[in-house]
């Protein structure tokens, strides 16, 4: 057997940088702050530091809003601050991942404000503008996840935009090749900087049905559960283009050495397991959340961990 990559054998330790450490007594963790307790980090015995989102932000959902993919909010610090945290990690012999937040951006992007300036804006594709229903209410059913509709209307332009979850954070439209393009940029951005490798926000959402027909109802539904649920999402997630866009992402990391993809995925095991590829081109390993939900039962652990297993492919590395 070959030797195991990094990632594999190693422990990654997440730090939420807000509430970590503060180096300025403003009340709110910064970088510098991060920086200044690596070597008790590595002192735990871990070999990664993942960082939640530290990118420019108005925080409308705790810099999973992207106002800027390049830059550092002023909060955590500056790119200097930056580059002294990735070197001093390195220095330890700690890896660096960064959270990527590819499916919606901050509605205070410069990208979402071009796009809503006019429809004529060459920008506007660049997200999910679609016309009223005939009754001027929303193009379709589809639900945000974080309750009510995933459309917004946008009074300037007459359309209403898609998004996910909060109003203020547009999703981006992936079937653009120019969204693509920023999107790698975005990435070799961070891997020049010496980023080993990235967690990547929501990654089974990216893609929405092109022709964005209603989804249906679920059947399973029960009261109290979160009210997208009320819906099966066969039109909002897991769509078989996303699988491109994986391999494209994974294809850049590997231009640059051993990097780890990672990404966010909460899906059935036979829809999982997809995200590993076919060839072993896909992500390195798609997140598995079974036990969060598991019944407190060794029978019922033990046949997740079984059916995990069997529906692994030869070239998947299992994660929990």
């Amino acid at each position: 057997m070959s030797e195991l990559a990094w990632w594999q054998r190693g422990v990654i330790y997440q730090v939420y940088p807000r509430s970590f450490q503060d180096s300025n007594g403003d009340g709110i963790g910064d970088l510098a702050g991060i920086t200044s307790r690596l070597p008790y980090l590595a002192g735990l015995g871990i070999d990664a530091v993942w960082l939640s989102p530290i990118y420019p932000s108005p925080m409308a959902d705790f810099g999973y809003d992207v106002a800027d993919y390049c830059d550092i909010d002023p909060m955590f610090g500056t790119l200097g601050d930056f580059k002294q945290f990735a070197d001093r990690a390195h220095e330890l012999g700690l890896k660096v991942l960064l959270d990527f937040v590819p499916n919606h951006s901050s509605d205070r992007h410069p990208w979402f404000e071009e796009s809503r300036s006019s429809r004529e804006n060459p920008k506007r594709d660049w997200y999910l503008w679609r016309d009223p229903a005939p009754d001027g209410g929303p193009p379709n059913n589809w639900l945000s996840r974080m309750g009510g509709s995933a459309w917004e209307w946008d009074e300037r332009t007459g359309q209403y935009y898609y998004h996910a979850f909060l109003r203020e954070q547009p999703d981006l439209n992936w079937r653009n090749p120019q969204v693509r393009r920023a999107m790698d940029d975005v990435l070799r951005f961070w891997l020049d900087r010496g980023v080993d490798g990235f967690r990547v926000d929501v990654l089974w959402l990216l893609i929405k049905d092109s022709q964005f027909r209603d989804n249906p109802p679920n059947p399973a539904y029960e009261p109290g559960q979160p009210e997208h649920h009320r819906q099966l999402q066969t039109y909002t997630e897991d769509q078989p283009e996303v699988h491109e866009i994986v391999r494209s992402m994974r294809a850049t990391l590997d231009e640059y050495g051993e990097r780890v993809l990672i990404g966010e995925i909460y899906l059935p095991v036979p829809q999982l397991v997809r995200y590993y590829g076919a060839n072993g081109d896909g992500a390195d390993m798609p997140f598995n959340f079974q036990l969060l939900n598991a019944a407190w039962n060794a029978g019922e652990i033990a046949r997740m961990i079984r059916d995990y297993d069997s529906a692994l492919p030869v070239h998947a590395w299992p994660n929990w």
